[in-house]
């Protein structure tokens, strides 16, 4: 397992590929009305910017986050008529960005001969007692080793 350097200037909000479109599509307005709402807060956190992933939004800022700031923005996110309430499932903070590497595993499974695919991996992480409390921050990346043999490494960014 390797360890990127920490990134605590983020907000974390899991959202639907709708809604993140959505966001995406008008980002700048987005910032802009976010960094008004911690003004009027009296907060001297400022969103930067709005990095869009296929199922969540990240937002950046100029200084660590706290928990009142992403109380905020997802009150904001939650109160505007363009997004969908009902599809922002969680926020976090960001605590680390880690990577953990997994090899060994079949490319193909033996029974069903499917392709491993990250489903599966999300499916075993879930039911694994040491990822209790881990958030995954993007899908699985799934790579076979060699050409020749019959094994899988996958990329988890937790």
């Amino acid at each position: 397992m390797t360890t990127n350097s920490l990134s605590r200037k983020q907000i974390i909000i899991l959202i639907n590929t709708y809604n993140s479109r959505i966001i995406g599509n008008f980002a700048n307005t987005h910032i802009a009305n976010i960094n008004g709402h911690l003004k009027k807060a009296k907060l001297v956190t400022i969103a930067k910017f709005i990095q869009v992933k296929n199922k969540d939004i990240i937002i950046k800022t100029n200084k660590t986050s706290f928990v009142s700031d992403m109380s905020i923005i997802k009150k904001y996110l939650k109160e505007n008529n363009n997004i969908n309430s009902n599809h922002i499932d969680s926020s976090c903070l960001s605590k680390s960005k880690s990577y953990l590497k997994i090899s060994g595993l079949p490319y193909i499974l033996e029974k069903t001969n499917l392709l491993i695919i990250s489903n599966l991996i999300k499916e075993v992480i879930k039911e694994t007692h040491i990822f209790n409390d881990v958030i995954l921050a993007s899908k699985p990346y799934i790579i076979k080793a060699s050409s020749k043999y019959d094994m899988a490494i996958v990329w988890i960014n937790i």
